[in-house]
C-alpha cells in the first residue's frame, strides 16, 4: 500500500490506515466483528434520526453471497469472489414515521457505511466499497421489499496478498493513494 497523501493536515490513525484493497485473505471474519461493524453503523448520524440504512450481510459460500456476486459487474466479480464477507447497503426511500420521501437517505446510508469502514480498520480488517453491480437485479434476487434502494456494497475481511488477482488488479494494489487538493474541492 502506498503512503497516504494528506497534505499539511493530520488525520486520525483510522483514516490514515483506511484504504480499499482487492487482495483478501481467506481468514474468517468472526461474528463478533460483524456485530461490531453493524454497531458502528447503528450509531451513525441521520436526518431526523431516521436511520434509513438496512444491510444484507453475507458470507462467502452463502446463497445470498452468490446472488450479490452474480449481480456484480464483471470487473468486480474478478476479485469479490474471494472476499469472506460481502454486505449489500440499502436505503429506505421514505421516512418510516411519515409517508414522505427522505431526501438524505443515501447520504445517511453513506455515513453509516463509512462508520463501518473505519470500524473495520479498528478491528484489523479492511473494507472496499463498490457501486458496480446491477442494482435492480440484486433487489429482485434477494426479495428486498418495495421502498428500499440498493445503493452500494462493501467487502470486509483481512488483508491478503494479491496472488489470486488478475495482473491489472495486482498493479492497482500498488498505486499510491492520492486525493485532490483541498482548494479543488471549494467553490
Amino acid at each position: 500500500m502506498g503512503e497516504t497523501s494528506n497534505g499539511d493536515h493530520r488525520l486520525t490513525e483510522l483514516m490514515n490506515k483506511r484504504w480499499s484493497p482487492r487482495g483478501y485473505s481467506d481468514r474468517e471474519v468472526r461474528e463478533e466483528q460483524i456485530h461490531a461493524l453493524l454497531e458502528a453503523a447503528r450509531w451513525a448520524p441521520s436526518a431526523n434520526n431516521a436511520q434509513p440504512w438496512r444491510f444484507v450481510v453475507t458470507r462467502k459460500g452463502d446463497e445470498r453471497f452468490a446472488k450479490i456476486l452474480d449481480a456484480m459487474s464483471d470487473w468486480n466479480k474478478r476479485w469479490v469472489q474471494h472476499v469472506p464477507v460481502l454486505v449489500l447497503n440499502l436505503a429506505q426511500k421514505e421516512f418510516s414515521f411519515k409517508q414522505e420521501v427522505n431526501p438524505t437517505a443515501q447520504y445517511d446510508l453513506g455515513q453509516a457505511v463509512f462508520a463501518m469502514a473505519l470500524k473495520a480498520v479498528d478491528l484489523g480488517l479492511v473494507a472496499h466499497q463498490m457501486s458496480g453491480f446491477d442494482h435492480e437485479k440484486v433487489l429482485k434476487d434477494l426479495d428486498i421489499p418495495d421502498g428500499y434502494e440498493a445503493v452500494s456494497t462493501i467487502a470486509f475481511g483481512y488483508l491478503g496478498d494479491d496472488s489470486n488477482l488478475p495482473d491489472d488488479l495486482k498493479e492497482s494494489e500498488k498505486r499510491e493513494r492520492i486525493r485532490k487538493p483541498i482548494d479543488d474541492l471549494l467553490f
